[in-house]
């Protein structure tokens, strides 16, 4: 069995874009995974000017939702401390477990860039790495979405 590793750029965000960074990254990374028929759905972020697309499953929509609102509360217990979220896909015989606001727009440009990057990876490697994806199963992916303890 092949396992591809695609280990992203490194963002260090702010508590309050934890958020739609993180949404917009998974989101782009199941979208662009799922070999089943989907609905995209394309997703403004709140504070940040980029768009992303969805697959239009609301189920993942909340699976996404509540992980990332599991990894906002250990970031709010353990404020300074560097940590990341770990995306796994698996094939279902292999299961794995006022100058603020300058400052601030500035920051936010720089993220978006950043973030553009990031998401440009995520197409890359999902457009040049196919060879360890499975045959299509019934369910579109089977995923396991990892945040620390």
């Amino acid at each position: 069995m092949n396992c591809e590793t695609c280990q992203l750029k490194e963002l260090e965000l702010e508590q309050t874009e934890i958020r739609d960074v993180l949404r917009c990254i998974l989101h782009t990374i199941f979208f662009h995974r799922t070999l089943s028929l989907v609905r995209p759905k394309d997703v403004d972020c709140k504070n940040l000017e980029i768009t992303y697309v969805q697959c239009g499953l609301p189920e993942l929509e909340k699976e996404v939702d509540e992980k990332i609102d599991l990894f906002t509360a250990w970031v709010e217990k353990h404020p300074n401390r560097k940590s990341q979220v770990c995306l796994s896909f698996f094939d279902e015989k292999h299961k794995h477990p006022g100058n603020v606001l300058e400052e601030t727009s500035s920051r936010r440009a720089a993220l978006v860039s950043l973030l553009n990057e990031v998401l440009f990876q995520i197409i890359n490697f999902a457009n040049e790495k196919k060879d360890h994806i499975p045959a299509i199963p019934d369910r579109i992916f089977n995923h396991e979405i990892m945040i620390p303890r």
